[in-house]
C-alpha cells in the first residue's frame, strides 16, 4: 500500500506515519507537483495501487480515482470536506444541526473563514465590512455562537472510534494545535447517529466530525476534517487510530 503526502506535512506527521507503519507495509510517496503534467506521472506511478491520500487535493483525487487508484478516503470525501460552504450544504441536505453559514455577512461581528481553511487557520472575527474584504480566498461567514467547547468526533468506517472534547479561555477557536484543552468525550446517542449519518452519506473510510457544545445541552455541526489529524485523540485514548484504519483497509480491500 501507498501513503501519500506532500513533503510538509509528512514531516509534521512524522509519529504517525511511524505508527501506520507498524501495521502494514506502507510505501510512503511525497509529492509536491499538483500541475496537469505532475498529477498524471502521480497517476502512472500510483496505478492500481491503494493509496491512503493524505493530502487536501480534491482535483488531484479525482484524477486518481478515475485512472484506477484505490483512495482512502475516497475523492468526493476529499472535495466536501475541503470546502466548508459544501459541508454546510451537506448538513442541510441531511437534516443535521449545523452553525448558520453564509456567502455575505448577514451582521456583525460575525465569524469569517476561509473555504479551504483547516486547523483554525485563516477563521477570524470581523467587525466591519472592511475586514472581510482583507481575506485574498473564497470566505464564507457565521454568526458568532457561544459555546462551551467543541468536539471532534473521530469516525472509521461505519464507527465512531473516539471523540475529543476541546476548551479554551483564550480564544474561540477551540483547535489542540492553537493550545485548546482537551479531554476524552463520549458522544450522546443523538450526536453519534448525527456523525454516522454524515459520514455514511459521503461514504468516508476515516474523518473527523466537528460541531460546537453549546451551554443548553444542543450542538451544532460545524465541519469536516479530511485529512484529519489524530494528536488529541492518543493523548486522549487508549485505543491506537493507526491500527484501526490500517484493519479497516485491510477488511475494505482484502479481495481486492
Amino acid at each position: 500500500m501507498i501513503l501519500l503526502y506532500e513533503t510538509a506535512d509528512a514531516e509534521r506527521n512524522r509519529a504517525f506515519i511511524a505508527e501506520l507503519q507498524r501495521f502494514a507495509e506502507f510505501e510512503l510517496v511525497c509529492w509536491d507537483e499538483w500541475s496537469g503534467d505532475g498529477v498524471k506521472n502521480l497517476g502512472e506511478k500510483l496505478s492500481g495501487q491503494t493509496v491512503i491520500f493524505r493530502c487536501r487535493r480534491s482535483a488531484a483525487a479525482r484524477y486518481l480515482e478515475d485512472h484506477g487508484v484505490r483512495l482512502v478516503n475516497r475523492a468526493e470525501v476529499n472535495r466536501i470536506a475541503n470546502d466548508k460552504w459544501l459541508s454546510y450544504q451537506l448538513f442541510l441536505m441531511l437534516g443535521v444541526p449545523a452553525i448558520p453559514t453564509f456567502r455575505e455577512p448577514s451582521e456583525f461581528p460575525c465569524v469569517t473563514k476561509t473555504v479551504d481553511g483547516h486547523g483554525g487557520n485563516e477563521v477570524e472575527i470581523i467587525e466591519n465590512e472592511d475586514s472581510w474584504k482583507k481575506f485574498k480566498k473564497e470566505v464564507i461567514f457565521q454568526p458568532v455562537v457561544p459555546h462551551i467547547a467543541d468536539v471532534r468526533a473521530y469516525v472509521i468506517g461505519d464507527e465512531v472510534v473516539g471523540a475529543v472534547k476541546r476548551s479554551s479561555e483564550k480564544s474561540f477557536k477551540k483547535n489542540f494545535s492553537l493550545g485548546a484543552d482537551i479531554e476524552r468525550f463520549t458522544l450522546d446517542r443523538i450526536q453519534e447517529q448525527e456523525v454516522l449519518k454524515i459520514a455514511r452519506a459521503i461514504k468516508a473510510d476515516y474523518i473527523g466530525v466537528d460541531f460546537l457544545l453549546l451551554g443548553d445541552g444542543r450542538h451544532l455541526f460545524n465541519e469536516i476534517e479530511d485529512p484529519v489529524g489524530a494528536r488529541s485523540f492518543y493523548r486522549t485514548h487508549e485505543k491506537n487510530i493507526a491500527e484501526l484504519l490500517v484493519r479497516h483497509v485491510e477488511k475494505k480491500f482484502e479481495d481486492k
